[in-house]
């Protein structure tokens, strides 16, 4: 355990932290996962509105840096490519 109180803090604010580091990185997989699931089912159209609202989910958390920004765009980059190729 932490024997100053600043050290004290630190943990303390790490614990809250990475709670909510968590909860965005869950809230990133959930948005990749409902793009995802739209193309298996093949709605073009419905896989698109979802691929635009997980854009913006995507753009938040990689700002906060919780992932870095090439990862961000490279998960927009196949999740696009994957609704253009659908028929």
């Amino acid at each position: 355990m932490a024997n100053t109180a600043q050290a004290r803090k630190r943990a303390r604010q790490a614990v809250k932290q990475n709670a909510h580091n968590s909860s965005l990185r869950s809230e990133l997989r959930t948005a990749i996962k409902k793009v995802t699931k739209a193309i298996e089912a093949g709605d073009k159209s419905a896989a698109q509105t979802v691929y635009q609202n997980s854009v913006s989910s995507l753009d938040s958390i990689a700002d906060k840096k919780i992932i870095h920004k090439n990862k961000a765009a490279r998960h927009k980059s196949r999740l696009s490519a994957a609704i253009k190729a659908m028929a």
